[in-house]
């Protein structure tokens, strides 16, 4: 598997795997209709844009690594009590 298939796998690089991966299965399993996955297609891009905020606000304060750990993201949604997106 390339590095960059490895990396966009691995679940502390990115928060959205399972949101990718039921995308993914929708188009499969509704061979490639683009609207019957719309719902899935919105909840993964509202879950990119609410971790890059996490990020960006996470590099403005100097907190290193810019991107929590899949731990920390745990914290953080439990934290808020429900699913942000």
């Amino acid at each position: 598997m390339p590095m960059v298939a490895r990396r966009l796998r691995d679940p502390d690089v990115n928060p959205c795997l399972s949101e990718s991966d039921a995308s993914t299965r929708c188009m499969d399993e509704n061979n490639y209709d683009r609207e019957r996955c719309s719902t899935y297609f919105l909840k993964y891009k509202n879950c990119r844009k609410f971790w890059n905020s996490v990020m960006v606000k996470r590099r403005q304060n100097g907190v290193e690594p810019p991107m929590p750990t899949a731990a920390e993201r745990d914290e953080i949604l439990g934290a808020m009590g429900k699913m942000p997106y």
